[in-house]
């Protein structure tokens, strides 16, 4: 278990080095010269090599990323470009705040009901259910959040307009069952077919036959059987989370690493940038350790039993 855990984090650690090498790349390589963008038309040309200077542009590429992966490796990224009165790190850190609470609740729904729906339709035999599991899975996020919000928040308002900043939790809430609705059921459909093999196999029946409600017979002793496996989705699904938070930050202009990062790249924002990207990574990464730990710790506990 030790060797595994040094392995994991040994991963983790060159995950986050091959992103940070790639966060240079996409950012040092932008097209153009970035010093009129920030600064404007009308800035001097003293003003344009200080900022070439304080970006290390006139140095070649090789120096360049040595200052890169200096402050990245220390979190000092130094401050934005365009608002000059913020540090890079502390914007990062507030709008991580947000998106990791809309990623995270997001996964906590999408699990309840994935395996909710999952367990229903195999024990119930429900083709029906099924198929509609089927229907969310394959329908992409921007095709049903704009009319489910347009029909629940604008034309019914039974709930607040997830960019509402006087929404609070409910907005959050909204916001969050509409990113667990498409994980729920791409979860629902791999719980299918683990749980499907287990329903009238000895162990359940065994588990019946002593009494045990059918509650219990799913949630005790069979969701435990394919849990290491539905943990390691739930958790490479919040890469797709997050992918998809931004998506939603932009769509209803709600605050996050998604539209913080947007916007430093409109605006060449280059310091930002790259603490925003290599924030999300850092985020994403760290789940998958975290997933990757819970699966190993399933493993074992069900070779024990």
């Amino acid at each position: 278990m030790i060797a595994l855990l040094v392995r994991r984090l040994a991963g983790a650690l060159g995950t986050l080095a091959l992103l940070a090498s790639l966060v240079f790349v996409a950012t040092r390589w932008l097209p153009g010269d970035i010093t009129p963008i920030v600064l404007g038309d009308e800035a001097s040309p003293s003003d344009r090599a200080r900022l070439r200077a304080r970006l290390h542009l006139d140095e070649t590429r090789w120096v360049q990323f040595a200052y890169f992966a200096k402050d990245t490796a220390s979190l000092t990224w130094g401050r934005s470009l365009r608002r000059p009165q913020e540090a890079c790190l502390d914007r990062v850190l507030s709008a991580a705040k947000p998106t990791a609470a809309l990623a995270f609740l997001a996964v906590g729904l999408g699990a309840l009901l994935g395996l909710s729906a999952s367990i229903l339709a195999v024990a119930s035999r429900s083709l029906a259910l099924r198929r509609a599991v089927d229907v969310v899975a394959a329908t992409p996020l921007l095709a049903f959040a704009p009319i489910v919000t347009w029909l629940l928040a604008w034309k019914v308002r039974v709930v607040p307009l997830p960019g509402d900043p006087d929404a609070g939790f409910a907005g959050l809430l909204f916001a969050a069952g509409l990113l667990a609705l498409p994980l729920g059921a791409h979860l629902a459909r791999l719980a299918i077919a683990l749980l499907e093999p287990l329903r009238d196999g000895n162990t359940l029946r065994l588990v019946r036959a002593k009494g045990a409600t059918e509650l219990r017979v799913w949630t005790r002793h069979a969701l435990p059987q394919v849990a290491s496996t539905l943990v390691v989705v739930i958790g490479a699904q919040l890469g797709a989370l997050l992918g998809g938070a931004v998506v939603l930050e932009r769509l209803f202009e709600r605050p996050g690493l998604g539209l913080l990062a947007l916007e430093a790249w409109q605006a060449r924002d280059v310091p930002m940038l790259e603490a925003a990207v290599f924030g999300s990574g850092v985020i994403f990464v760290l789940t998958q350790l975290v997933a990757g730990l819970a699966s190993l710790a399933f493993d074992a506990r069900s070779q024990e039993s």
